[in-house]
């Protein structure tokens, strides 16, 4: 097999597995309700932990997670080199921001995009994990602290000496996180984004 046919295989199952949105299935199983006409719009894990409680938005995080580590997998099975590893883990994430099988209305990508790094390049990600966790808390903004992890990814891939090509696919994935997140920076700006609240008792 070419390694044509190989990179061209590892684009299309991977996009499909980021196809696959567990907080989509998560709402039809725990409210039968579609995710994206609830909350934000957002087919994601923050979405679902604010409409459908914390043990959901647990899981669809977890799945979600999941699926950059299942694509990054392939990609280095197939391919054999760590940049068909951050292709497919870049192509889940697209499939997870875009996918065609819920007519191209899906997340945002950072827990897909966590997964990628955390095979990866696993000091890399716990580093992101611990800053994005500690903005939210500091700040009880989600999308600031998924911002900030996604922006501060290709600098510490260039600090830690990782290969250009590598880096430049890091820098269009936080680009397009940054373009996903948007709206919710127009509401930062405004003072009118939603907070999470780490007391018990949810608000509405």
């Amino acid at each position: 097999m070419s390694d044509f046919v190989k990179y061209l295989l590892v684009i299309l199952i991977s996009y499909l597995i980021g196809n696959f949105a567990p907080s989509y299935f998560m709402g039809k199983i725990v409210k039968n309700i579609d995710i994206r006409e609830h909350g934000s719009g957002n087919a994601g894990a923050t979405n679902a932990f604010r409409v459908l409680g914390a043990l959901a938005g647990g899981i669809v995080f977890i799945f979600d997670v999941l699926k950059g580590v299942l694509a990054v997998h392939l990609g280095l099975w197939l391919t054999g080199s760590s940049l068909g590893g951050m292709v497919a883990g870049g192509m889940a994430v697209i499939g997870h921001d875009w996918p065609v099988m819920l007519r191209f209305k899906g997340g945002k990508g950072i827990a897909s995009s966590l997964g990628l790094v955390l095979v990866l390049f696993p000091k890399v990600g716990l580093i992101l994990l611990g800053f994005g966790l500690a903005v939210i808390f500091i700040t009880r903004y989600v999308s600031l602290g998924s911002i900030c992890a996604v922006v501060l990814c290709p600098i510490l891939l260039v600090v830690f000496g990782e290969p250009v090509e590598l880096c430049l696919i890091a820098v269009i994935l936080a680009a397009i996180a940054v373009l996903r997140h948007r709206e919710n920076i127009l509401r930062m700006l405004k003072g009118t984004e939603n907070r999470i609240s780490f007391s018990k008792k949810r608000g509405r």
